[in-house]
């Protein structure tokens, strides 16, 4: 497949998610997830370690990353299945609906309404938040999941085609699933959570760019140089510090899981976020987006050429 069919590709798939958004039934990675819990719950008994983490990681994705690989080299029909791969592995525009979900509550209902809101897209307990930990979080997932669910996918595929983008999201699944270290998952989520760090640690720096060149690059820049390392994930903490900085806004800071303060970095430059910068921070991700594809094409066109 020519660097150039690939890049229409790209651009095929991100116009079906804009047209379609997710499956609202039926979705893969909701199956996926299924048989991930399933496994797990065979395989990560009293004394389970890393090696069964590994066991699991393997006979989950290996056998996908064959089919895929089988169903992309089909005669005529390759591309067909390639495009509808690739837009099933991306969720930017579910991301886009579930938080400006989250602004209009918070402008049009209020705070309760707010919190109940980003529930729905993030695992900290949102009962005692205030309308700025909400907003935060909201531009957090905004961020964040820009990467995983949109730029991560299109590196993938961009260089390994379905089979690279099938094993890149269901990794990514993975590490949402497992990649907790708490004692459930310390051992046995190891695998999983290392494998999403290497898959994203590319992606995770071009998305950054991006971030910092459709916004206010010197401040995007300095946060992501001075921060990245404050965040225990060597991928998420840069792409939001660029991020952050890019819209020249703090986000980050104390969270509250199961009843306990989490103690994370603060990331970003400048003042406190508003409900307002939610919908900036998406048009940030969509931006971003823009120079993905246009880079994507021109680069598909120069390979042609030479």
């Amino acid at each position: 497949m020519s660097a150039l069919l690939v890049a229409w590709l790209c651009v095929l798939a991100v116009m079906l998610d804009w047209w379609w958004g997710e499956p609202r039934r039926w979705h893969p990675l909701v199956g996926f997830g299924r048989l991930a819990a399933g496994l797990e719950s065979r395989l990560n008994g009293a004394g389970a370690g890393r090696w069964q983490g590994v066991l699991a990681v393997s006979l989950l994705l290996l056998p996908f990353a064959l089919l895929a690989a089988w169903l992309a080299a089909l005669p005529k029909l390759g591309w067909v299945f390639s495009v509808l791969g690739l837009y099933l592995c991306i969720g930017y525009q579910s991301l886009r609906e579930h938080v400006l979900a989250v602004r209009d509550a918070l402008l049009g209902q209020g705070l309760d309404a707010g919190r109940a809101s980003v529930g729905r897209i993030v695992s900290r307990q949102t009962d005692e938040m205030t309308e700025a930990d909400v907003t935060k979080a909201a531009i957090e997932s905004a961020l964040e999941n820009g990467n995983d669910a949109l730029f991560g996918a299109l590196f993938w595929f961009a260089v390994a085609g379905l089979p690279g983008v099938i094993v890149y999201r269901l990794a990514n699944t993975l590490d949402a699933m497992w990649g907790y270290k708490n004692q459930r998952f310390l051992h046995f989520g190891w695998a999983a959570a290392r494998l999403d760090d290497v898959l994203n640690f590319v992606p995770a720096r071009l998305t950054a760019i991006s971030y910092s060149l459709v916004g206010n690059w010197q401040q995007a820049v300095a946060a992501a140089r001075a921060q990245q390392g404050k965040s225990e994930s060597p991928n998420a903490g840069l792409v939001m510090a660029a991020g952050a900085g890019a819209l020249g806004i703090r986000v980050g800071g104390d969270a509250k899981y199961h009843g306990k303060i989490k103690h994370k970095p603060v990331l970003g430059e400048g003042a406190l976020p508003a409900a307002e910068d939610i919908g900036r921070a998406l048009t940030l991700v969509q931006r971003a987006l823009l120079v993905w594809l246009v880079g994507l094409v021109l680069v598909g066109l120069l390979l042609t050429l030479l």
